[in-house]
């Protein structure tokens, strides 16, 4: 089966599935949800959305967030792990979109990626449910269920949404980013997953995928 047919028969399991998936992360604006993507790295949505009310109390919009001590902030994140950079990017950030953006979070790709602890799929992320722009933001779960369905032989996340990109069509894209994440919460775990049991990998999945990930042969050196 060719990867543009594999994808169209993905796509519509994935449709049936999650018509409308929610933003898993809480938020009321672009700079809330640009908050609570950067404290999302390294860090479970359940977890960033029951530490974001009591930071949001606290801040929840740039100037006053930039006058929050950092110290103070890291201490109101510090469950979601690396709070101590997290904090400095989040202040800094504020800063900056006080200082440079009237306090208003730029719908631009460049302008998103130059905030401090912003990188492309946080970028992508407010991007595309925030301001409607398609993007396919890629993370670790993405990376791992387009490896397993033989959508990409991506060595990293850029080749992944690079390759996603041109399988799934452009006005899909930010549905299908978020209705992945779904499916791979709900059916397609990273570890102890039997491939021939999920309603996709039973199918997508090679030969050679479900005996490498059952444990049946080598990983290629490379």
């Amino acid at each position: 089966m060719k990867r543009s047919e594999k994808a169209e028969r993905i796509r519509v399991q994935l449709r049936e599935l999650y018509p409308s998936p929610p933003i898993p992360l809480d938020h009321k604006d672009p700079y809330t949800l640009l908050v609570a993507v950067l404290l999302s790295a390294q860090c479970t949505d359940l977890r960033v959305n029951e530490v974001t009310p009591g930071l949001f109390a606290r801040a929840d919009n740039p100037a006053d967030m930039a006058e929050v001590p950092v110290h103070e902030i890291r201490e109101l994140i510090r469950p979601c792990g690396l709070s101590p950079t997290k904090a400095k990017n989040i202040q800094r950030l504020s800063e900056m979109l006080v200082e440079l953006h009237d306090c208003e979070v730029p719908a631009d790709f460049k302008l998103l990626e130059d905030l401090p602890g912003v990188g492309h799929k946080t970028a992508s992320v407010v991007m595309a449910q925030s301001f409607g722009v398609p993007a396919f933001p890629v993370d670790t779960h993405i990376h791992r269920l387009g490896i397993r369905w033989g959508l990409t032989k991506g060595k990293n996340v850029e080749q992944t949404e690079r390759d996603l990109k041109v399988l799934f069509p452009r006005d899909e894209w930010n549905w299908a980013h978020l209705a992945i994440i779904f499916f791979g919460r709900e059916f397609c775990p990273a570890r102890s997953h039997d491939l021939s049991e999920c309603p996709i990998c039973s199918w997508a999945a090679s030969k050679k995928q479900k005996a490498l990930e059952a444990g049946r042969m080598p990983k290629s050196r490379t």
